[in-house]
C-alpha cells in the first residue's frame, strides 16, 4: 500500500481510471470541483491523491519542494514512484486495465502526470495524459521513451496570463512534444494560473474522444510575437551568445522563481532602452541545466553580461534598473 492520503470518487458508470493530480500548495480535495464538468455521466473513478510535503506559505501541499536553489530531483523521482505505485494499487482494487487509465493534473501534478506517462520504463502506458497548465522541469536522470510517447494522446491547456509558469514554457514543450510526433492537442486561455469553464469543458471532450479510442490532434496555434527578451537554448547559445557581435545580456531564470518574475519588466526595459547597442536574451535553466552548470548558476535570478563570447560580469537578485545597470558596468539611462 502507498502512504499517499486519497480520495477516490468512483462514477456510477465507472469503467476506468482517471488520475489526478493538484498542485502546489493544494490538497487532494482541489480537483475534486472539476468533476461535475469533466465527467458528468461518471465514466471514470477519479483517483485523487494528497501530496507528501508541506508548501510553505499555504495551507496545501507539494510534490516536490521548491526553493531559491531550485525544485528538489530527488522529490520529483519520489512522488513520480508513489504515483506509479498507486495507480497499480487502484487499477488492482477497481478491477481496471492500466492501459485505460488516462493521467492528468494541474501544475505541479500535470507534469507529474506527463512524466509518469512518457517516461523510460514504464511497463504500461495509459490511454492519454491532460495536463493543466504543467510545470514538467527538466530532471536529470529521468529518460524518455519518446517511442512509447508517440502513441498517447495528450491534452496541453495554459493560461497567456499565467504569472506563475509563463505560457512560452508550455509553448516550448509543445513543440518538443510535436517534434516527437506525440497526438497533442494544445489550448490557450485568457487567464492566470488556473483552469477555465472554456478549458474544462475541452478537457471534458478530449476525454470522451480518448475513451472512445481517438487519438486526438490539432494544428499547433502560431506563436506570438516574440518580446524584447528572446529565450535561448542550448542549441542556439553559440551563435546567439557567444558569436554575438554585440555585448550580451543575459537573464538566467526559472518559472517557479518569483525574484525573476519581479526583475524580468526591468530586463525587457533595458533590451527596449538599450536596442541595436547591447542584445538581451534569457535562458530557462530548468530546461537548459548544461548551460547554468557550465556558468556555475547557483541561484537567480542571474543576470550576466558577455562581451566576445565571454562572461564579463554578473548581477544576483532582483535590482532596481540602476543598480543592475551599474552591476553589470552599463552605463546608466535615466
Amino acid at each position: 500500500m502507498t502512504d499517499l492520503v486519497t480520495n477516490v470518487v468512483r462514477g456510477s458508470n465507472a469503467e476506468r481510471l482517471l488520475l489526478l493530480v493538484h498542485g502546489y500548495g493544494a490538497d487532494e480535495r482541489d480537483l475534486g470541483g472539476l468533476l461535475s464538468y469533466l465527467d458528468p455521466e461518471g465514466h471514470f473513478a477519479v483517483v485523487l491523491p494528497r501530496a507528501p510535503h508541506a508548501a510553505p506559505g499555504t495551507p496545501g501541499f507539494a510534490w516536490f519542494p521548491i526553493s531559491t536553489d531550485g525544485m528538489d530531483p530527488e522529490a520529483f523521482s519520489a512522488s513520480l514512484d508513489q504515483l506509479d505505485a498507486l495507480v497499480d494499487e487502484q487499477c488492482a482494487e477497481l478491477g481496471f486495465a492500466r492501459d485505460q487509465a488516462v493521467f492528468g493534473g494541474f501544475s505541479q501534478g500535470a507534469g507529474l502526470a506527463l512524466t509518469l506517462a512518457i517516461r523510460a520504463g514504464a511497463t504500461t502506458r495509459p490511454a492519454g495524459v491532460l495536463a493543466m497548465s504543467p510545470f514538467a522541469p527538466a530532471v536529470e536522470g529521468l529518460d524518455v521513451d519518446w517511442d512509447a510517447a508517440a502513441s498517447i494522446p495528450v491534452l496541453l491547456q495554459h493560461g497567456t496570463e499565467d504569472p506563475m509558469i509563463p505560457v512560452a514554457v508550455t509553448r516550448h514543450l509543445t513543440e518538443e512534444l510535436s517534434a516527437h510526433e506525440v497526438p497533442l492537442v494544445y489550448s490557450e486561455y485568457p487567464m492566470g494560473h488556473q483552469v477555465a469553464l472554456e478549458s474544462v469543458e475541452q478537457a471534458r471532450a478530449w476525454l470522451d474522444q480518448v475513451r472512445a479510442g481517438e487519438k486526438p490532434t490539432a494544428p499547433l496555434p502560431a506563436p506570438p510575437p516574440e518580446g524584447p527578451v528572446k529565450a535561448v537554448t542550448t542549441a542556439t547559445w553559440e551563435a546567439e551568445v557567444l558569436r554575438s557581435d554585440l555585448p550580451v545580456i543575459v537573464d538566467f531564470w526559472a518559472p517557479w522563481c518569483v525574484p525573476c518574475k519581479q526583475v524580468g519588466p526591468i530586463v525587457e526595459q533595458i533590451a527596449l532602452m538599450r536596442e541595436g547597442s547591447y542584445k538581451v536574451v534569457k535562458i530557462d535553466i530548468d530546461q537548459e541545466p548544461a548551460l547554468a552548470q557550465q556558468y556555475e548558476v547557483q541561484s537567480i535570478p542571474l543576470i550576466a553580461l558577455f562581451r566576445d563570447g565571454r562572461l564579463e560580469r554578473r548581477s544576483l537578485g532582483a535590482k532596481p534598473r540602476p543598480q543592475l545597470e551599474a552591476e553589470l558596468g552599463l552605463l546608466v539611462i535615466p
